[in-house]
């Protein structure tokens, strides 16, 4: 009898451990978002041939945001993309750059291409530049400075920011999607 106990404890302690390690795994997954951009998204909405999708894959446990984004049918060159702290049919200040053409994008920005393409990289700390980016202030009271990582993340999990892309043509952005947590 006591031995049928030990193993009846056994087993409860491994199938504890089990559950306890798929908890912990779940909690660290990261957050993976597949959105499509439209001009009909923008603030003001717009018509445009433009349009593209933006990948993500968001990990607070290594401090990465691994992004793919793809545009094409640009009637103007391309001068930049983000991700901007904002809700549905609101705009916001410039939380990261995903690519740029301007003069002096902030260190390690990759260039974007010029009418239609795709660009990739990864996000961290360092490249969060707070709403207002490298043109305004370090921070338009939007709650988010600069390297504040956490709370970018707390953002986009709650569905308060999107990926935009900006034309020669549409300096405020051409193609917008908001980033939905799935």
């Amino acid at each position: 009898m006591n031995r049928r106990r030990i193993q009846l404890v056994l087993v409860f302690g491994v199938v504890s451990l089990l559950a306890a390690v798929g908890v912990a795994v779940a909690t660290n997954r990261g957050s993976e978002f597949r959105e499509k951009l439209t001009g009909y998204e923008e603030v003001p909405t717009l018509s445009t041939p433009a349009n593209g999708e933006f990948k993500a894959r968001v990990s607070r446990f290594s401090e990465t945001i691994e992004y793919r984004l793809s545009y094409r049918d640009f009637e103007s060159d391309v001068t930049q993309a983000h991700i901007h702290l904002g809700a549905r049919h609101t705009n916001g200040g410039v939380s990261v750059f995903l690519c740029s053409n301007l003069p002096n994008p902030p260190a390690g920005t990759p260039a974007c291409p010029v009418r239609e393409g795709t660009v990739s990289g990864t996000l961290t700390p360092e490249d969060v530049v707070g709403p207002g980016g490298v043109v305004g202030p370090p921070s338009t009271g939007q709650g988010i400075e600069p390297g504040e990582f956490d709370e970018l993340v707390d953002a986009i999990r709650a569905g308060v920011t999107y990926a935009n892309v900006h034309s020669v043509n549409r300096p405020p952005g051409e193609i917008r999607a908001q980033l939905e947590d799935r």
